[in-house]
């Protein structure tokens, strides 16, 4: 008789079988939050399940003055109060990770600092053969990327006898127009297939699930369309605040931190026509068709399709919090968004006519990310004479966090002599379907870039696509500031004005 193992969901997908070559990870902001967070508890984490080669390395780049054993110091005592690891850390899994994490002291202005980079980088090639192989992440703020990437090229740390990669954090881009320098200017660097530029919600394992719910199974995709779709609800609701990112939001603002990527990329794997294949090049190109087909908004009428707020003093999960404006770093007078709602329309064969609502925000009632598909009703009532309450549509629910998983809600009769009916749900779930915890986003991602894989990262092209849909918003609500900020109290689901956005075609905001 066979016995059930459990089973790493990174070691048995299809695409990662391989292990990558040795290589160099160069991250600068190796003192931040990201790398203490998630960087660093990733690459832990890949390395104890053996899913990193012998001689892999960890350069960290950052302006804090510290050694190599304070480094490593410092970063297992992070992981071990904010990492997603598992809980103690194993000595001897640490040890074999440290053995290849080094620091350097720098600025990421100053070219001669990168000297040192280089000599360390040729020096782990020759002692942990690492073969030339380099990966630099950039977990930096937006102003220094081009620093960094101007140095890099400068001391010839872009080409190498293995080959080099980047990774760039968003926010890629402030607006159109920045995007496309930026774009420009690491060509002068880089070459497309080079660069990765990091989405994390596209390392979630729901999202990736999504393909295969739509691409792999012959019941859904047949309905997956505008004859049976009445309308899609993208939500993205944090119970938290700005937190300590107050000089960051409020240059940004939801949109911008949350619509132009996450949750148009959301968008895209829900809406995107079937790929010719599963490689990188055939679902980013679908992908992109998907965002250029949108129906692009006029300034004139963003009032009409996209509405902004902004949460004032509440109470979450029992707790007093203050509003936005008295949040640390924050201008008391400040008109930075922390909700946003959106209606839009893709004008192709496939969706034309079906609203996609995507809404975002933070101090709202419950931590949850989720793609809603709402289906039309039957088109006869057949119970309408008899004693059935009002019947509810069909609901496709794909959860991206917490509790990943899918579930179908459809209706079915009451047992007992009358016709009564009532909405009931099936329900998956990855952690009990498949007994294993999810790996973190950042692993998947991390090893993807690490195996040339490029699927799960935004193509130059998308990102454009993105800000042009973006842009026209944020013009409109730039000649046209907010006269009632805040206008919704933490806790709640937002401005009472969002309910007037979605009433027209549909019966209201879900409340997951």
């Amino acid at each position: 008789m066979a016995i059930a193992t459990e089973v790493n969901p990174l070691r048995a997908g299809m695409r990662l079988e391989r292990t990558p070559d040795p290589c160099n990870v160069v991250i600068f902001g190796a003192s931040g939050d990201l790398t203490k967070r998630k960087l660093l508890p990733a690459l832990y984490n890949l390395s104890r399940e053996h899913l990193l080669p012998t001689g892999f390395s960890i350069v960290g780049y950052s302006r804090s003055e510290m050694t190599n054993d304070e480094f490593r110091d410092v970063m297992k005592s992070a992981m071990e109060e904010f990492g997603e690891i598992p809980k103690p850390i194993d000595d001897e899994a640490w040890r074999n990770f440290a053995e290849g994490l080094t620091y350097i002291s720098g600025q990421v202005g100053k070219a001669d600092h990168y000297r040192r980079l280089a000599e360390t980088l040729e020096q782990n090639d020759r002692q942990r053969g690492t073969g030339g192989n380099r990966l630099f992440y950039l977990a930096v703020p937006p102003s220094s990327i081009l620093d960094i990437v101007q140095n890099l090229q400068e001391a010839r740390l872009t080409q190498s006898n293995g080959w080099t990669r980047i990774i760039i954090e968003k926010p890629f881009g402030h607006d159109l127009a920045s995007a496309q320098i930026l774009n420009r200017e690491l060509k002068k660097a880089f070459r497309e297939e080079q660069i990765y530029r990091i989405d994390h919600y596209l390392g979630k394992e729901t999202v990736q699930n999504l393909l295969v719910f739509r691409f792999a199974n012959g019941i859904f995709e047949p309905i997956w369309n505008r004859r049976y779709v009445e309308h899609v609800q993208i939500t993205a609701a944090e119970t938290v605040g700005v937190e300590n990112r107050a000089s960051y939001y409020e240059e940004a603002g939801a949109l911008r931190d949350m619509v132009q990527n996450h949750m148009l990329q959301l968008l895209a794997h829900t809406a995107m026509e079937p790929p010719v294949a599963f490689d990188a090049e055939s679902v980013r190109a679908e992908k992109t068709k998907v965002l250029r087909a949108i129906r692009h908004i006029e300034t004139h009428e963003v009032d009409e399709v996209a509405l902004r707020g902004q949460y004032g003093p509440g109470w979450i999960n029992g707790e007093k919090v203050p509003g936005y404006r008295e949040e640390p770093g924050v201008d008391p007078h400040s008109t930075t968004e922390t909700y946003v709602a959106v209606k839009f329309l893709i004008d192709n064969w496939r969706w034309a006519g079906v609203p996609f609502y995507i809404r975002a925000g933070k101090r709202l009632p419950k931590r949850v990310t989720e793609v809603a598909i709402q289906f039309k009703q039957a088109p006869l009532q057949l119970f309408r004479d008899t004693p059935t309450d009002q019947i509810t549509p069909n609901l496709l629910v794909v959860r991206i966090q917490p509790d990943e998983g899918i579930s179908l809600k459809f209706n079915a009769k009451l047992p007992g002599p009358a016709m009564h009916l009532r909405p009931v749900n099936m329900d998956f779930r990855y952690a009990t379907s498949f007994g294993v915890a999810s790996a973190s986003a950042y692993e998947r991602l991390l090893l993807d870039c690490m195996l040339g894989d490029p699927t799960l990262f935004a193509r130059d092209d998308a990102v454009e696509a993105s800000w042009a849909l973006v842009d026209p918003i944020l013009e409109g609500w730039k000649t046209s500031p907010p006269q009632n900020f805040p206008n919704y109290e933490a806790g709640t689901w937002g401005p009472t004005a969002a309910d007037h956005l979605i009433a027209d075609e549909c019966c209201g905001w879900r409340q997951p």
